[in-house]
């Protein structure tokens, strides 16, 4: 019966154990220390009680020795936790170059969840094992919390914004998905599962789901081309408003004389509200997008952004390859 006992949640990502590791090393501290303190209290009391009304203690000077010890022990034990933690906090929060990117939009109450390749699921996340999942994440209404136990992941979902999370599932299997924020009346039904499948079994479920779907950079791109953003965004810069090819990732120079990383979040911010970091040379002639797109919506926009970059590198060596069989030829 005992055996039937789960005291912590599944094992099942590459930082589960880590975290655990950190979280028994401060617990076992912990209670080492409160068991100390309590025995060092009852020796005392019983050591030194009062045994007659006439008894006077005699004075106690001190002694250096034992206050260093009581001062560097538990420092050196801090430190190694703060520094211990602070290790893993950037592990958590730096996400591989590798993997693969999906998207997370919280809604009242529910999970919708896009893949790149164009399948979309709600409340399910199916992800292969052994590959790094980046997730990018943003709420349409209130503050949500992406929680898996079994990966010791949560990230809060926050509106207006993106926020991103990664994990690796190490083996297959059927995980828990909760909201951890809470979020309104149905709050305790935004639930859901994360299936880990092995890398066939992944893209069978892939290839068998994804049929007659464009993929979100291919839908993106007919948003795109409907909202008419090519009329002013073309593959060279015009004068009403600069090139998006090679754009993610790119330090942009504003009008304010600064310069920002083009990351999703300004780019989702350029599209909602153009006129808070004007590039430089350009004036305030974009129309603002809000309530025109949802967030659904400005996901796939990003994606597209993100894919032009890739057919700038493929254009770019294209063109390096042409100029080299050509000067092949002339020799």
């Amino acid at each position: 019966m005992l055996s039937n006992i789960q005291i912590l949640p599944e094992v099942a990502s590459t930082m589960a154990g880590k975290v655990d590791a950190l979280y028994f090393f401060i617990t076992a501290v912990s209670v080492f220390f409160f068991l100390l303190v309590m025995l060092l209290v009852t020796f005392f009391a019983i050591k030194f009680r009062r045994r007659s009304k006439d008894e006077r203690p005699e004075p106690i000077h001190g002694s250096l020795k034992l206050e260093l010890l009581w001062t560097v022990i538990p420092f050196i034990l801090g430190m190694a936790m703060f520094g211990w933690g602070a290790v893993l906090y950037f592990d958590m929060f730096t996400p591989p170059v590798e993997g693969m990117n999906i998207y997370v939009v919280g809604k009242q109450w529910m999970w919708k969840i896009q893949h790149p390749e164009g399948n979309r699921e709600i409340n399910e996340l199916h992800v292969p094992v052994g590959t790094p999942v980046k997730l990018i994440m943003t709420s349409e209404d209130v503050i949500h919390s992406f929680f898996v136990p079994a990966f010791r992941m949560k990230m809060d979902v926050l509106p207006g914004r993106y926020t991103t999370a990664w994990f690796e599932a190490t083996k297959p299997g059927k995980y828990h998905l909760f909201c951890a924020e809470y979020c309104g009346t149905k709050h305790s039904q935004m639930t859901g599962s994360v299936y880990a499948m092995e890398p066939v079994d992944y893209q069978d479920w892939l290839e068998r789901e994804s049929v007659a779907t464009l993929s979100m950079a291919q839908a993106g791109e007919q948003l795109y081309n409907q909202l008419g953003c090519g009329t002013c965004h073309a593959q060279e810069a015009e004068p009403r408003g600069p090139s998006l090819y090679g754009l993610h990732g790119r330090a942009v120079e504003l009008l304010t004389g600064n310069a920002i990383t083009a990351d999703d979040s300004y780019i989702r911010e350029s599209i909602l509200l153009p006129a808070a970091k004007l590039v430089a040379g350009y004036g305030p002639l974009m129309p603002t997008y809000k309530g025109q797109v949802n967030e659904e919506e400005l996901l796939r926009l990003v994606a597209y952004i993100k894919s032009l970059n890739l057919d700038t590198e493929d254009s770019t060596s294209e063109s390096r390859g042409g100029k080299e069989l050509k000067e092949h030829r002339n020799e």
